[in-house]
Formats: structure tokens, sequence, C-alpha cells
């Protein structure tokens, strides 16, 4: 399977294509869009597309991890972590794309 990254530019591109904006407002319109998703996220929010998934924030506990090289043991401080749960109908289509 190839590796393929989309970008920014390229939602922009697509939007600039089905939509018809110009360019410049079609990148304007995903920086908005990403922007905001982002500062709900930073609020602590969690950011549901509805038939693509649900983007949320996760509080992990502080705990004692371990190095794999050397064994010795290391605290790993509490943090934040972003989880992303696809939707079903997400997942269906992915599972469908890996039949072919």
């Amino acid at each position: 399977m190839v590796s393929t990254t989309l970008t920014r530019m390229d939602l922009s591109e697509a939007v600039f294509r089905e939509v018809g904006l110009s360019r410049n407002e079609s990148s304007e319109l995903v920086e908005a869009v990403l922007a905001h998703m982002s500062d709900a996220l930073v609020a602590g929010e969690s950011v549901k597309i509805s038939s693509f998934g649900t983007l949320s924030l996760r509080d992990k506990t502080a705990r004692v991890g371990r190095n794999p090289k050397t064994g010795k043991e290391a605290p790993i401080p509490p943090r934040r972590v972003l989880t992303f749960r696809p939707s079903h109908l997400m997942k269906n289509r992915v599972a469908q794309g890996n039949k072919g």
C-alpha cells in the first residue's frame, strides 16, 4: 500500500474544486474550521463530526514507566492526550476499502 498524506493544501484544493470558492477563500475556510476545532479541544470540549468520528481529550494519571533499553524505572507525569473515535459509518467505509 502506498502511503500518502492528506494535507491542509489538499483540503483547500478540494474545497476550491467542489464548492467554487477562490483558492484564497478556500484556504481561509479550511484554516477557520481547523482553528475552531483546535480551540474547542483546548477548551476541553469534544469535537463530533457526524459520519466521521469524535475527537476528545483524555486525562492520563501519573505512573511509573520503564525504559525498554535499560529496564530502569522512570516517572511519567500526568498529561492530556487527544483521542479519535471513528463513527460506525467510518469504520465500515474503511473496512470496505480493505476488501478490494
